[in-house]
């Protein structure tokens, strides 16, 4: 354990598996009091678990971050357990493909509530206690700046055939994301985007038909084209896919002390890789 986060409290959305769970695994490792969510209560459990059983500080808030009153669920499980919140990670998400004549209006919802609207919803039940606590700290003399991370993707900065909803989302937090910077400034918290590449996580395996996520009772089906996943390994300057560890290391950057100067910005972790 490294202490470079300590005395911080993160809530990560979507941390139950794949690349949430490393985020929140990361963050508790360097310090953090980490709130677990996914839709799997036993999944969030045992990330909860390991970081326990490490050394750490975690507590679970399962559930889906669509469901209306989450957001203040979250934040309060944050406040609740360990007495206030720092960094925000909205990292929850999954895809639904179709082409754009094909997609339903289900599709199309369903997407842009989990990339968009949840993490709005987040954010807005977040603000009462940033301001309160931005407010308390500046009477003390002790500022403190927190963090937001949202996570996006390169089909948000590029498009994806046969993702015009994902796209769509992962565009749309981008523009979340710089407008609440803009915002929140004042509360010295920094608000920024990690937009990844093809990530080695469940989404990303290589599509068969029994490849499916059951998402509230519906199957649906997930992966990559085997022949895309292919081709990208080749174009991409690092000859690879990354990891969900690599991944959360670029969330990770966003939360440290040293980019306490930035904000409102985007960054690619792709392998070098561009749509």
């Amino acid at each position: 354990m490294t202490s470079s986060l300590a005395g911080k409290t993160a809530i990560v959305s979507g941390s139950g598996r794949g690349i949430g769970a490393a985020i929140a695994r990361k963050l508790a490792a360097n310090g953090a009091a980490v709130v677990v969510n996914d839709l799997d209560p036993e999944a969030a459990q045992q990330v909860a678990d390991e970081i326990v059983g490490a050394g750490g500080r975690a507590a679970v808030c399962a559930g889906s971050v669509t469901d209306p009153e989450f957001g203040a669920r979250f934040v309060a499980t944050a406040v609740d357990s360990f007495g206030g919140l720092d960094i925000i990670i909205n990292n929850a998400g999954y895809t639904w493909d179709s082409v754009v004549q094909k997609m339903t209006d289900d599709q199309w919802d369903a997407i842009l509530d989990v990339h968009l609207k949840a993490p709005f919803q987040i954010l807005r039940a977040a603000q009462p206690v940033i301001s309160a606590a931005a407010k308390r700290e500046r009477a003390e003399g002790n500022p403190i700046t927190r963090k937001v991370v949202n996570i996006s993707s390169l089909a948000g900065l590029y498009g994806n055939a046969g993702q015009a909803n994902y796209s769509a989302g992962k565009a749309g937090i981008l523009g979340l994301t710089k407008a609440v910077a803009k915002e929140w400034g004042r509360y010295r918290v920094t608000v920024n985007a990690v937009a990844f590449g093809l990530i080695q996580t469940r989404l990303t395996e290589s599509a068969t038909e029994d490849t499916t996520i059951d998402i509230a009772g519906q199957e649906i089906k997930v992966g990559v084209n085997p022949m895309l996943l292919q081709a990208a390994q080749h174009i991409a300057p690092l000859g690879r896919l990354g990891t969900p560890e690599e991944a959360a290391g670029a969330v990770y950057l966003l939360c440290l002390p040293e980019s306490d100067y930035i904000t409102g910005e985007v960054l690619a972790c792709s392998g070098g890789l561009v749509g």
